[in-house]
């Protein structure tokens, strides 16, 4: 790793650097130079001095910088003269720049400051600006000015010019230079803050930063004209603030954040390189703090840092170049006086102990890090490093004490030894060192000092009782500004006063000596913005310290094992590790626009996942894009997504919703769509992990759950909540939260007391195989269910269709008005062999196209149905009237996975049911029914909880087939036959499972009737036509009811609950618009009771998309006398 440095400036004003490859402390060469604050980038650096001029320091390394400085001669031709200097009044100078316009002589060429130096005498270019060499001393020729200029002199050549160069080098490269003033414009009043960025915004090799400061009187300006071979910038230019701002900070992007005098935030928008400056500034909360706001803020790549005048460290959420601003703060550990953010985001700052600290841990996916480590570096005076001293806070060892901290009485050149009491007058005050107004800019606006008072220490005691001299010790900074006097307990490690503002103890020493200088530097700032370390480094200095004090202390010199006891009991004064993080992980997508044109757009996506102090996590999901080049964003908090499903969407086979309770009333929800299949099962598992540990959910579904399947074959799960079922603030269903459960369905049904079977669009039937739990039961830790292997298949149609002609009989060439050639089943959609694809790229065709003969109206030898028109009714057999035709393709696909679902061989079903109970309920078999793919009833025997599966079918005898069963309270079984029949089904029970004969139920009138529900007292039935009956009349000796009440229409399934809840698929949502409305939308009947068992409206939820719902397994009621349990 090449060398970078780390720069910091002590309370003095002294300068060190640090390199990352020697790993110690270097006092800067200038001992005069005195900065206040230092900012640093990539390739250089830049500073506030003391005498408030702004420094710039170049990195030695970079290439040398040379500048070349150009002016052309210009001459006209004369009669008399030929070519002189002597123009035309409408001519250029005669000495001027490219354009004519500035007049440029050679003595008004001046070096811009002292860091330039000449490199030779002016000379003339011999190459003309077409790049090919002269032989007439460097003059072009032209007709006139302004022309196309040549090397050759023709005719009527009447003007020429030539260039001549000067080149200048920095030649201060490596050292601390003032930058020149603005002249003639006014400068900037005096600088009490800087801060450089930008260089990442552009990608050529030759970048360059962007300077931001801070005056005195709260104004912004911005350096203009930096550039790789200007690096001092040409001038300093305002830019307006709304009110005074007292720091500011530039990251390497385009981020800029500033603190105003009142502790609020703003923050600068609209930076680009084609606009430096920005365009407008947005006022930014600080952190919730109870009083004051913020003093100080860092900003990096796509992080901000801030500290509050408690001194709490906060990392801002979300922040980006599409969104500057953030959502939202985390309280970090640890109190800091300052930070910086350095390149890769590393975090560096100066504790309130004034010592200097590293954020360990910063990643991109976890940009808050996880605690902070100190800087246990070396340090020497200049750059003749002095060896680090034993005890001191940075080496991690015991040595002996400085002779650079002896205290001695000022009024003698006698050493007074601490052996006695001091006079009061001689009693050591803590002092803060002024230079300029430095200090007082660092303190301002925080806790006053406190004055210590240090009580008498006891010298160590002899051999024989006397006291022993104590000719050498070290100062602790800390333990000195203690307001108690507690000098008496300083040589015990850990007896330190809290940590206050800047102060030092007066050694009474030469001036040049002092605490700042042998016992280790006292820090004021600290920037890293140079120094190239990530999380990976490896470096000596930046290791968690040893167990040794990180504070330097005041104890008389003692023996060499005392002092190791000392060490090893002794606290660390280490900031506090993490109380708070964050963590993010990005990507790329494409998101389905929602507004015209419908389109899919790249975007940029991250998951931000934080953890406050409390351990309780939060997450927000982003997404980045940009309209018309203005960069903009969306965003998602994880805790409000109620579903997160794939979907088929045009033009992507790797798409998926995300649902929240807005959008879910807006029936729009987000689509994103990923490159593979696997970063979408990624993701997938990633954001629903979130949202689970958001909303405590773990482990396997409860038995109280509810079940729903999507047209797409994915199965949704719901844990319910009393509130749900509640009379009064019932659960809003677009707020239900639904997880997808590994499988592939057609159908789920469930009871409270955990009999999930399910049934594949291949007529497979599948028992769920995991463990749920009770309603009232925490889930075990780790709680999995038994994966197997489950298969699906599915039948994909195309229509290949037909008119008749004359001249040619039945052709593919049809009318304009008419449908595609090849087409889905309304004739809507083109749908080729070639281009027609599995449903998504798990599925694989298991068979070719072949012609379906099996279609409902009959079919001719040929497979093709006739009729008048499009669309008709079509039938068999051609007439004379028949002028199109179509036929049926039919492929058969195959979906493989890893599910919790079992197999139960070998009937294939076509709708099952379970009996729906209370959870208390016991008994010693579960009621399972279900009807075979040919119509038969089976009754499945040996179902328990521990055993779903069962042992064996038995059949049930009818005189027809059947395509709908549900088994509801009291054993009541009621089934559709295939001719639209209603039967129910008399004296079943726990010990006549199957019944003895059926019942024929009228249906009503003129309605053919394809699904019903039975829960606990009520019969629920949708017809052909989408509309919802009840049964009325059902008692328990009339158990048939007596007549059908028609409740809704709009509604595809129904599912009746333990309860009585009804729950239903609808076919569409009203108020929806019609671009917006997808068939397949989950709907609560709200109002049900039993003085109500009807109900009274209808509560929308998650959709569409959905295909069928089962709440038979919910028997979570709200507490109160709204439902009547039995005893």
């Amino acid at each position: 790793m090449s060398s970078s440095l780390l720069w910091a400036v002590d309370v003095y004003g002294k300068v060190y650097s640090l390199s990352t490859t020697r790993g110690r402390l270097e006092r800067d060469e200038d001992t005069l130079l005195e900065l206040k604050r230092v900012t640093a980038g990539q390739r250089c650096s830049w500073g506030i001095g003391c005498d408030h001029h702004v420094y710039l320091n170049i990195d030695p390394r970079e290439v040398p910088i040379h500048y070349r400085e150009e002016t052309y001669e210009n001459q006209r031709w004369n009669p008399v003269d030929g070519f002189t200097d002597v123009l035309l009044p409408t001519d250029r100078w005669a000495w001027s720049d490219l354009t004519g316009v500035t007049a440029q002589p050679l003595h008004s060429f001046l070096l811009p400051s002292d860091s330039w130096e000449w490199e030779g005498d002016w000379y003339v270019d011999q190459v003309c600006a077409g790049g090919d060499p002269t032989e007439t001393g460097g003059w072009e020729y032209a007709v006139d000015f302004p022309a196309n200029f040549s090397r050759e002199k023709k005719w009527n050549s009447c003007v020429c010019r030539r260039r001549w160069i000067r080149d200048r080098i920095y030649k201060a490269r490596g050292s601390w230079t003032k930058i020149p003033l603005d002249h003639p414009k006014q400068p900037p009043l005096p600088l009490s803050d800087l801060s450089c960025g930008g260089w990442e915004m552009s990608d050529q090799p030759g970048r360059y930063h962007f300077l931001w400061g801070v005056s005195q009187q709260g104004q912004v300006w911005f350096r203009s004209g930096i550039l790789p071979q200007v690096p001092e910038g040409q001038c300093w230019e305002e830019v307006e603030a709304p009110r005074e701002v007292a720091q500011i900070s530039a990251g390497p992007g385009d981020l800029l954040w500033a603190v105003l005098w009142d502790g609020q935030l703003l923050v600068r928008t609209g930076i680009c390189l084609d606009s430096p400056t920005g365009s407008s500034w947005v006022v930014v909360d600080s952190p919730p703090v109870k009083e004051g706001g913020t003093i100080h803020v860092a900003v990096g790549v796509s992080v901000v840092w801030a500290i509050t005048k408690d001194y709490k460290v906060w990392f801002r959420r979300g922040v980006n170049s599409h969104n500057p601003c953030g959502s939202g703060w985390i309280s970090i550990g640890g109190e800091m006086m300052m930070v910086d953010v350095g390149l890769n985001d590393q975090v560096w700052g100066v504790g309130e102990d004034r010592g200097l600290y590293f954020r360990k841990g910063v990643t991109p996916s976890e940009p808050s890090g996880r605690g902070w480590i100190p800087v246990s570096a070396q340090w020497g005076h200049s750059k003749e490093t002095v060896q680090p001293s034993a005890g001191c806070e940075f080496g991690g060892q015991v040595t002996n004490a400085s002779h650079g901290s002896v205290l001695t009485c000022e009024d003698s050149g006698d050493t007074e030894l601490l052996t006695t009491t001091p006079r009061p007058q001689d009693t050591p005050k803590a002092f803060i060192p002024t230079s300029d107004s430095f200090i007082s800019s660092l303190v301002a606006d925080r806790e006053p000092l406190r004055t210590p008072t240090p009580s008498p220490k006891k010298p160590p005691q002899g051999k024989d009782g006397e006291a022993t001299p104590a000719l050498m010790c070290n100062v602790d900074l800390e333990a000195a500004q203690s307001p108690q006097g507690e000098a008496s307990s300083l040589g015990r490690a850990g007896d330190m006063g809290p940590p206050t503002s800047v102060a030092t103890y007066p050694l009474g020493l030469e001036p040049s000596l002092g605490l700042g200088e042998e016992d280790g530097p006292v820090w004021a700032w600290i920037s890293g913005g140079g120094c190239d370390v990530d999380h990976t480094a490896q470096m000596t200095w930046l290791r968690p310290a040893d167990p040794c004090s990180t504070a330097l202390s005041i104890a008389p010199v003692e023996p060499e094992a005392s002092t190791a006891r000392k060490a090893e009991t002794t606290t660390s004064k280490e900031p506090a590790e993490r109380s708070a993080s964050v963590w993010v992980r990005k990507g790329s997508m494409r998101w389905w626009r929602d507004w015209k044109p419908y389109r899919w757009v790249d975007v940029g996506v991250a998951l931000e996942q934080s953890t406050n102090v409390n351990g309780k996590r939060d997450a927000i999901f982003f997404i980045y894009f940009t309209q018309y080049d203005e960069k903009k964003y969306l965003h998602v908090f994880i805790s409000d997504v109620t579903v997160l499903v794939p979907v088929l969407k045009e033009n992507s086979h790797h798409a998926f919703a995300v649902y929240t309770s807005d959008n879910t009333k807006q029936r729009w929800p987000l689509i994103l769509a990923t490159q593979t299949e696997k970063d979408m099962a990624d993701w997938l598992s990633l954001l629903a992990g979130c949202c689970c540990e958001a909303r405590g959910i773990r482990g396997t579904p409860s038995r109280q759950a509810l079940w729903s399947v999507t047209s797409k074959g994915d199965v949704m799960v719901h844990e319910p909540s009393p509130c749900l079922e509640a009379p009064a603030h019932t659960l809003p269903c677009d707020m239900m939260f639904w997880l997808q459960v590994p499988g592939h369905l057609r159908c789920v049904e469930s009871n409270s007391l955990g009999v999930v079977w399910g049934i594949g669009y291949d007529g497979t039937a599948w028992v769920y195989s995991g463990s749920g739990s009770a309603a009232e039961e925490e889930p075990p830790q780790g709680d999995r269910a038994t994966l197997h292997t489950q298969t699906d298949g599915r039948t994909v149609y195309i229509y290949e269709n037909q008119r008749w002609n004359p001249m040619t009989g039945y052709t593919d060439k049809l009318l304009p008005t008419d449908r595609f050639p090849w087409s889905d089943d309304n004739g809507f959609t083109e749908c080729t062999k070639s281009t027609t694809h599995p449903p998504s790229p798990q599925w694989s065709w298991v068979t070719e196209w072949a012609v379906d003969f099996a279609f409902s109206g009959g079919t001719d030898k040929e497979g093709w149905q006739y009729a008048a028109d499009f669309p008709v009714t079509f039938h068999g057999n051609k007439s004379l009237k028949d002028f199109v035709r179509r036929r049926r393709w039919v492929r058969k696909c195959k979906i493989t996975l890893t599910a919790p679902w079992q197999e139960v061989p070998p009937i294939p079903l076509s709708d099952i049911t379970v009996l729906p109970c209370l959870a208390q309920s016991s008994m010693e078999q579960v009621p399972v029914w279900g009807l075979s793919d040919k119509g038969d009833v089976l009754c499945r025997l040996g179902v328990t909880p521990q055993n779903p599966a069962g042992s064996s079918w038995l059949h049930v005898g009818t005189d027809q087939p059947f395509k709908s069963i549900s088994i509801g309270g009291g054993h009541q079984v009621w089934a559709i036959a295939r001719d639209r029949a209603v039967f129910y089904r008399g004296s079943v029970s726990a010990s006549n499972p199957a019944g003895e004969c059926w019942y024929h139920i009228p249906s009503p009138p003129k309605q053919s009737l394809r699904q019903l529900a039975v829960g606990r007292t009520s019969v629920y039935t949708v017809d052909e036509n989408s509309n919802l009956w009840y049964r009325q009349g059902l008692t328990p000796s009339y158990p048939q009811g007596s007549a059908w009440e028609l409740i809704s229409n709009n509604v595809t399934k129904v599912s009746v609950g333990p309860l009585d809840q009804v729950w239903v698929i609808a076919d569409w949502v009203p108020g929806c618009p019609s671009e917006l409305s997808v068939p397949g939308a989950v709907c609560h009947r709200l109002g049900v009771g039993p003085m109500q068992p009807k109900g009274q409206s209808w509560d929308y939820g998650i959709g569409g998309g959905w295909e069928h719902i089962s709440v038979r397994g919910s028997s979570t009621c709200h507490p109160g006398p709204y439902w009547i349990h039995p005893p």
